[in-house]
């Protein structure tokens, strides 16, 4: 019975970290900008965390909606959730005025970001726990 319920929350998951690095993609340079703005890395390093964030988001993102080992991407969007909302959490409490940078726009930093973040995060957590559900990849990592 929990099966499909299982299922759509992935795919829904899947789907949000898919659309979020999606609309990031076309302003790269937009996004590494925000990513400075937290000011928590060299300034050389800035670039290559943004798109390897955005990598991270899209790939692990595809995986859940393909079914390609669930739990494992699952497992890496609920600790890249937490890096997000540790990120926004340092910021806000500094008193930094930054966009938060989530969905590619220009989404001002706030408690509620923080808190979406860790609302995301709970249910990656009860993904984990449900399982992949139906409509999993053969042989990639599925539980039957």
């Amino acid at each position: 019975m929990r099966r499909a319920p299982a299922a759509l929350l992935r795919l829904l998951l899947g789907a949000l970290f898919v659309w979020a690095a999606a609309a990031k993609l076309p302003d790269m340079a937009g996004f590494a900008e925000s990513v400075a703005n937290y000011r928590v890395l060299p300034p050389g390093w800035v670039p290559l965390l943004a798109a390897a964030l955005v990598g991270v988001e899209l790939v692990a993102g595809a995986a859940l909606v393909a079914g390609w080992w669930p739990r494992a991407a699952a497992a890496v969007l609920a600790l890249l959730l937490l890096v997000f909302a540790a990120a926004l959490s340092q910021a806000l409490l500094r008193g930094i005025d930054l966009s938060c940078g989530c969905f590619g726009g220009k989404e001002t930093a706030s408690w509620g970001a923080v808190g979406r973040d860790l609302a995301l995060f709970a249910l990656t957590i009860a993904s984990l726990a449900l399982g992949p559900g139906r409509l999993t990849a053969p042989g990639a990592g599925a539980a039957p």
